[in-house]
C-alpha cells in the first residue's frame, strides 16, 4: 500500500467530510511534488471519494430501511383507524425530512378523494380540499395509480390546474410535492403526500423511500378497516344475541303464561287471578276494570296504547264485560302484546263461564224457592237435598223479602215493556247474586224479585229489609224497595209458611209505596200500627213496646204515673189545663210529666202520626193489663 492510499483510508475510516480529501493534493503541491506523484494523489482522491459516497448511500440506506422497519412494526400494533392514519402522516413528514405531509383517501360515493389527516398544514382551506380524478397532482396519482413528484407545483403542467386546489396549495405555501399511491391490489384508496414550502429535488431513492412506506400504510390501513369491520361486526353479533335472548325470554313469558292461565282455568281460579298472574310474568302492573271503553278506544282481539298504558278489551260476541289495562309501559314488546290479549280472551271465557254457571245456579236457586211458595207439599228431604247442594241452611231462621225497583214512584204509569223487562231481569240477577254470597234463595215472582235470606246473629227482619233495599240500590244504581216478613223458623222443616211470609212482605212492599217510601226497606214492626193490620203474625205486645214502652218500663221502676197522663192528656184534647183537673194535680206537674215523655219518646211523639200510634198503643196496653187483672 502507498502512502497516498493510506492517507485516504485514514480519511475514510475517521469519516472526514469531503474538504478534507483535498489536503493531501495540496500539501504535495506545496512540497514540490511531481506531475506523475500528484496524478496518483488525484486518482487516489477519486477512488476515496467514490468509496466515501457509496458508504455514505448505504448508511443512508440502512437508516432509512431500519426507520421504514420502526414504521411497519408501529403501524402493525395500532388497532384504531384515526391513530394509524395520523401515525402514518408524521412518519413520511419525519422520513423524508418535509415541512408538510398529508394523506387523502378515496370516497366511493363522490367518486373524488378527499383531505383525511394533515401534518404540519397550517391552512384550514387546504385541510377541507378535495380532489376529483385527475385534478392536482393527487388527483393525477388516483387517476394513474403511479407516483409523481414536482419541483414546482405552479408551473408544472403535467397535472390539470382547478382555481379550488392552486387556490388551497397557495394559501399553504407549498412548493415542492411529492405523492404515491395507497393501493391494495389494484385498488387505490389513497394517496400519501410529502411537500416542501421551497424548491425541492426529491430523489428516486426518496420516491421509492416513500412509496415502500405507502404500501405498509395502505395495508395498515386495511388491517383496521378490517378490524373496524370486525368490531362492528361483533357489536352485531353481540346485539342480535342480546335481541335473541330478549325474545327467548319473551317466549319463555309468553309460555309461563299459558301454563299460569291454563292451571287457572282449571282449577276454577278469577279475573284477578289472570290479572296478578300476567303482572307477575310481564313485570308490570295489570288490573281488570269494568269500566265500558270510550267508542274507538279499544279493538277486540288487539291491545290499544292509551297513553303510557295498554288495553286489551275483554268481550265476546259483540258484549263488552271491560278490559284488562297494563299500567304505565309505553314501551311493550309485541309478544308480551299478544300475551296481554291472550289473557284478555282467557278472561273472556271465565266471565262467559261464571255468568253460565251463574244463570244455571239462580235458575236452580228460583225452581228451589219457587218450588217453597207453590208446592210446599213436595218431599221435604228431597227439598233439603236441593238446599244442601245450593249451600243453603233452611234450619235457621229466615226472612221473606218482597223487591221492586221504584224509579218513577208510586202511582206512576207502568214502564215500557222492553224497560220493565230489563228491570226485572237486573233485578233478578243482583238479587241471585246477593242470595248466592248469604246462602239464601231468590226468585222473579209479581213483576219484582222474592229472597229467602236467613237472619244473622242478633239481626232482626227490619234490619236486614233495609241492608237488602241498600245493597240492590247500589247494585242497581236505582231506587229498590223492600217489604220484610216476621221472623220464619226452619222454613225447610215447614215450607207451608214460606207462601204466607211472602204475602206480608208484599204488603209491607205496597205500604212503604203507598206511604211514599220508595227505596227503603222496612218490615212490619217499622209500620207502627199499620204494621198490625199488615203482619200474619198479629204481635200487639210487641207493638205496645216499640210504641209506649219506655214509659210504661219508667212508670215501673220509678213508680209514676206516666201511662196515666198520656191517656188523659189524649182525652182532654192535648190540653195541660184540662188534664190537671182530671187528674186532680198542679198544672205545673202535669207539665214537668209531658216533658219527661218527650224525653222518653222523642220530640215528635205529638205529632198526628205519633200521636195515633201512641193512643192505639195506650188502648191496647190497658186490655193487656185488664186481662191479666
Amino acid at each position: 500500500m502507498t502512502h497516498e492510499q493510506a492517507v485516504y483510508l485514514e480519511l475514510l475510516a475517521r469519516g472526514a467530510a469531503t474538504e478534507a480529501y483535498d489536503r493531501p493534493a495540496l500539501l504535495a503541491r506545496a512540497s514540490g511534488a511531481g506531475p506523475e506523484e500528484l496524478a496518483q494523489l488525484e486518482q487516489a482522491k477519486q477512488l476515496a471519494l467514490r468509496v466515501r459516497a457509496e458508504l455514505e448511500s448505504r448508511r443512508r440506506r440502512e437508516a432509512e430501511l431500519s426507520a421504514l422497519f420502526e414504521t411497519a412494526n408501529d403501524l402493525a400494533g395500532l388497532r384504531d383507524l384515526d391513530d394509524v392514519l395520523r401515525a402514518i402522516v408524521q412518519r413520511a413528514r419525519s422520513l423524508l425530512g418535509t415541512e408538510v405531509a398529508y394523506l387523502s383517501l378515496h370516497d366511493p360515493v363522490r367518486g373524488d378523494t378527499y383531505m383525511r389527516v394533515t401534518e404540519g398544514s397550517v391552512s384550514a382551506r387546504f385541510q377541507q380540499v378535495r380532489l376529483g380524478m385527475g385534478e392536482g397532482l393527487g388527483g393525477l396519482v388516483a387517476q394513474t395509480a403511479r407516483p409523481y413528484v414536482t419541483d414546482d407545483y405552479f408551473h408544472d403542467a403535467r397535472f390539470q390546474h382547478t382555481e379550488s386546489i392552486d387556490s388551497a396549495v397557495g394559501d399553504e405555501g407549498l412548493v415542492a410535492i411529492l405523492g404515491v399511491p395507497l393501493t391494495l391490489g389494484s385498488q387505490v384508496i389513497g394517496v400519501l403526500f410529502a411537500a416542501d414550502r421551497r424548491a425541492r429535488v426529491f430523489e428516486r431513492e426518496q420516491v421509492a423511500l416513500l412509496g415502500s412506506f405507502a404500501a405498509h400504510a395502505a395495508v395498515a390501513i386495511d388491517t383496521a378497516n378490517l378490524l373496524a369491520e370486525t368490531r362492528s361486526a361483533l357489536a352485531e353479533l353481540e346485539r342480535a344475541n342480546d335481541i335473541i335472548r330478549e325474545h327467548s325470554g319473551v317466549i319463555e313469558r309468553a309460555s309461563e303464561v299459558h301454563d299460569r292461565l291454563t292451571e287457572l282455568v282449571l282449577r276454577g281460579g278469577g279475573v284477578h287471578d289472570v290479572a296478578a298472574a300476567v303482572s307477575e310474568v310481564l313485570g308490570g302492573s295489570v288490573e281488570f276494570t269494568e269500566e265500558p271503553a270510550r267508542p274507538g278506544r279499544i279493538t277486540e282481539g288487539h291491545a290499544t296504547r292509551d297513553g303510557d298504558d295498554w288495553i286489551a278489551a275483554v268481550s265476546a260476541g259483540g258484549e263488552s264485560f271491560g278490559a284488562l289495562v297494563l299500567r304505565g309501559s309505553p314501551d311493550v314488546d309485541p309478544v308480551d302484546l299478544r300475551t296481554l290479549e291472550r289473557a284478555a280472551l282467557v278472561t273472556s271465557l271465565l266471565l262467559l263461564a261464571r255468568r253460565s254457571a251463574g244463570e244455571a245456579e239462580q235458575r236452580v236457586r228460583g225452581e228451589l224457592l219457587d218450588d217453597l211458595l207453590d208446592a210446599p207439599d213436595r218431599d221435604r228431604r228431597l227439598l233439603r237435598e236441593r238446599a244442601a247442594r245450593l249451600r243453603s241452611d233452611g234450619d235457621g231462621p229466615h226472612v221473606v223479602l218482597a223487591a221492586r225497583i221504584d224509579r218513577a214512584g208510586a202511582g206512576a204509569e207502568p214502564e215500557a215493556g222492553g224497560r220493565e223487562s230489563a228491570d226485572r231481569q237486573r233485578l233478578r240477577s243482583a238479587a241471585s247474586h246477593l242470595a248466592a254470597t248469604r246462602h239464601g234463595l231468590a226468585s222473579a215472582r209479581d213483576g219484582g224479585t222474592v229472597l229467602l235470606l236467613p237472619l244473622g246473629p242478633g239481626e232482626s227482619a227490619a234490619e236486614l229489609a233495609r241492608q237488602t233495599a241498600r245493597h240492590l240500590g247500589a247494585a242497581l244504581h236505582e231506587p229498590v224497595t223492600v217489604g220484610a216478613s216476621a221472623p220464619l223458623d226452619a222454613p225447610l222443616v215447614h215450607p207451608d209458611r214460606v207462601a204466607p211470609a211472602y204475602d206480608e212482605a208484599r204488603r209491607c212492599l205496597d205500604a212503604l209505596r203507598l206511604l211514599h217510601r220508595q227505596g227503603e226497606g222496612a218490615a212490619a214492626e217499622d209500620l207502627g200500627f199499620l204494621g198490625l193490620l199488615l203482619a200474619d203474625t198479629r204481635d200487639i205486645e210487641g207493638f205496645v213496646d216499640r210504641t209506649i214502652g219506655q214509659v210504661v218500663a219508667y212508670d215501673r221502676r220509678r213508680g209514676t204515673d206516666l201511662v196515666r197522663t198520656m191517656d188523659a192528656y189524649f182525652a182532654c184534647g192535648m190540653s195541660p189545663a184540662r188534664t190537671k183537673d182530671d187528674l186532680h194535680v198542679h198544672v205545673n206537674t202535669v207539665a214537668q210529666r209531658i216533658e219527661r215523655i218527650g224525653r222518653l219518646l222523642g220530640a215528635d211523639w205529638q205529632t198526628p202520626a205519633r200521636a195515633l200510634e201512641i193512643q192505639l198503643a195506650l188502648r191496647l196496653h190497658a186490655l193487656a193489663e185488664a186481662v191479666i187483672r
